[in-house]
């Protein structure tokens, strides 16, 4: 018996007939609206994400099986850590904190497609994924938890696999992620009204020159972008000047 695969993208639990299913489904006969409806009950869990589904569909019985991937790392810890982005800057700036059992949650989740070979090294992947992110594991940076992880720290709750948190565990973190929030904040008002400073006593620098003083000073390089201004622009009704002549 032929089968067609269709592969697609969908957001979790919101999966609907637009593209891009039902124009791959419709030319298949199946009911796109059982298919969807389907695919919405096993991603459910998965509410806000892009989830990758996969539907077979057999030529001649129409009947359709759907697997269900998982969303990436990055959008796992996201929804774990309650936050919608990670940090821009994620060697200075931390927006959220997770305990060792959601990592672990999320590499039995992701198990399949880690390299480790042990649950421990796969958590020691979900910690790493963190450290890019700006978010804390255990109230440390990443890399000092995966220093507490290799000295077995933390082997009993990986052993037990334990995943679930506590109603007071979650107000802790989200107290927490409020905290960090709030540090980061006035940490970038701080760099930003110390960036507008600067701009202003090199006013009429060369670009580069202000771009350089700024980085001598550890502003963050997306502050730097948001507020270094552009390069002159000619004035209305004079033509711009000609590039130098190669020699």
């Amino acid at each position: 018996m032929a089968k067609q695969t269709i592969d697609a993208l969908v957001s979790g639990g919101k999966a609907t007939a637009a593209p891009p299913l039902g124009p791959a489904l419709g030319p298949l006969g199946v009911n796109i609206g059982q298919v969807v409806s389907e695919i919405n009950r096993k991603t459910a869990s998965f509410n806000g994400m892009q989830v990758p589904v996969k539907v077979i569909v057999d030529s001649s019985t129409k009947e359709f099986e759907i697997t269900i991937g998982t969303p990436p790392a990055s959008a796992l810890i996201k929804k774990e850590a309650g936050i919608e982005k990670g940090a821009s800057n994620p060697l200075m700036d931390k927006v959220a904190d997770i305990l060792i059992e959601q990592a672990i949650k999320i590499a039995k989740m992701k198990e399949d497609s880690l390299l480790g070979k042990d649950l421990k090294q796969k958590v020691k992947e979900i910690v790493g994924t963190c450290q890019s992110m700006g978010i804390l594991v255990e109230g440390k940076p990443a890399n000092e938890t995966i220093v507490d992880i290799n000295n077995g720290k933390f082997d009993e709750q990986i052993k037990s696999g334990k995943t679930e948190l506590t109603e007071e565990e979650r107000k802790k973190l989200e107290i927490e992620r409020q905290r960090l929030k709030e540090e980061m904040e006035a940490r970038r008002h701080e760099f930003e009204a110390k960036a507008k400073a600067i701009i202003e006593e090199m006013k009429g620098a060369e670009k580069n020159a202000i771009k350089k003083r700024l980085i001598q000073e550890k502003i963050p390089g997306p502050l730097i972008r948001e507020l270094l201004p552009e390069d002159a622009k000619p004035e209305e009704g004079k033509p711009a000047p000609a590039a130098p002549q190669k020699k």
